[in-house]
């Protein structure tokens, strides 16, 4: 049997997600190596509540403390690299990494490369509000990997934006949400999307691939299938 690397994982942003990667990452790991086995992993799961609140508050020093202090408790637990669950905190990914002295596997990575693999250039990415409007993670996807990525317009941000942090991170899942993203995600097509990232880790708990007229990119799935591959040596 192959020799396991220990996966540290930052949750609880929302559990609701969180649980879906401990999950994704366990059965894919039963699946490749057979029999009842199962992942090597820690967990430290913060307070969304307190996270939440930080957020649109614009407390962002504060909230790059708590996960340089995350990071840090799974280091010494053991963890060999992080698994930051949720696409919005990858704002501070390079403060997680220099305080923990282990790697970030970055959530942007994995899905970029699916895409370019796929021969993809424009692509609509949908999330928070910060993930959508600030440059931390558009910007990785254009410098990095050369990808054209295009956001909802203001109202349908909005839209996206208030499901999530009203419906999904309580785990509500509402049919007129649904129908509400159909709607944004066609409009991401009609201006040329080749696909659309659900870039939050939530999303994937409303929409699928049926939802839509292009592919779909789950970050959480892409991410937690790449940890396993990370901790078996890929």
């Amino acid at each position: 049997m192959r020799q396991q690397a220990t996966i540290g994982l930052i949750g609880g942003m929302s559990w609701e997600s969180s649980a879906e990667y401990y999950r994704i990452i366990n059965r894919e790991m039963q699946k490749r190596l057979g029999g009842v086995h199962s992942a090597r992993s820690l967990m430290w799961s913060v307070d969304f509540g307190e996270v939440e609140r930080l957020q649109h508050e614009g407390e962002w020093d504060r909230l790059t403390d708590a996960m340089k202090d995350a990071a840090i408790r799974l280091e010494r637990g053991g963890a060999d690299f992080i698994v930051l669950c949720t696409n919005t905190m990858h704002r501070m990914a390079d403060a997680i990494t220099s305080a923990a002295g282990i790697p970030l596997l970055h959530i942007a990575d994995p899905t970029a490369e699916r895409i370019k693999a796929a021969g993809l250039e424009r692509v609509g990415l949908i999330g928070t509000a910060f993930t959508m409007e600030q440059d931390f993670y558009k910007g990785r996807l254009q410098e990095q990997y050369g990808l054209d990525v295009i956001v909802p317009e203001a109202d349908d941000r909005q839209v996206v934006h208030d499901v999530i942090y009203k419906e999904l991170v309580v785990g509500q899942v509402l049919e007129a949400s649904r129908m509400a993203y159909r709607g944004i995600i066609a409009r991401l097509v009609e201006r040329g999307a080749q696909a659309v990232i659900l870039g939050c880790t939530e999303i994937m708990l409303l929409v699928s691939d049926e939802d839509s007229s292009v592919p779909l990119y789950d970050t959480t799935s892409i991410h937690a299938l790449a940890a396993v591959n990370r901790a078996l040596g890929g």
